[in-house]
């Protein structure tokens, strides 16, 4: 009797190794490798910044040039990304008075004032959550042929838009300041207020 057991225990071992997959261990430096990471942490502050701040029209030289037309604005000054139908980034600088600011939200945001009379001209987003992809797509640096898939190439946006605000300041109101900026935004129509996301806010003295 005891044979057939051992038999039948066998089979059931056997059987149950089948059903399983045999997972290659990753190393911590493997697990922990994100190229994501590594080519924001490589590029944000060694060429993309540098990129934005040369490359960078005033806000109110733009404003002025897209309602006067934006495709001669954005052939001008911006870069499209994804044919006629997207719309057009633009790298942009300022100085602007903070007529409001919004830290409630956590896509928190302060208007402003880039001509002087005293009404919103532009948004500024101070993050944590930020929308748009107006950092990637500004300039040439980021290649979307170089990246995997949409899914990767998204998720580079992402990352540039939390290592920007993650620069910016965190404490105290930019309420009723004068500030100076240097960020990226996209335009879709003449008519819209541009939502900047910032890479260096400073209160100007």
């Amino acid at each position: 009797m005891m044979k057939p057991i051992l038999y039948a225990m066998g089979l059931l071992a056997v059987s149950g190794l089948t059903g399983c997959k045999l997972v290659k261990t990753q190393t911590a430096d493997q697990a922990a490798a994100d190229p994501i990471a590594t080519l924001v942490a490589d590029t944000f502050d060694a060429k993309l910044v540098p990129a934005l701040s040369e490359k960078a029209v005033d806000l109110a030289v733009l404003r002025e040039a897209v309602v006067a037309g934006l495709d001669a604005a954005g052939g001008k000054y911006g870069l499209r990304v994804g044919g006629a139908g997207g719309g057009w980034n633009f790298a942009v600088k300022g100085k602007a008075k903070v007529l409001s600011e919004n830290r409630e939200s956590k896509a928190a945001i302060a208007e402003i004032d880039v001509n002087g009379d005293g009404k919103a001209d532009a948004t500024l987003q101070l993050g944590p959550v930020v929308k748009g992809s107006a950092l990637r797509d500004a300039t040439p640096l980021y290649d979307f042929s170089a990246f995997r898939d949409q899914i990767e190439y998204a998720r580079l946006g992402r990352a540039l838009n939390d290592r920007a605000v993650s620069a910016l300041p965190a404490e105290g109101s930019l309420k009723d300041n004068t500030v100076e900026f240097v960020g990226a935004t996209v335009i879709r129509s003449a008519t819209e207020m541009p939502l900047v996301t910032p890479v260096s806010i400073e209160v100007a003295p």
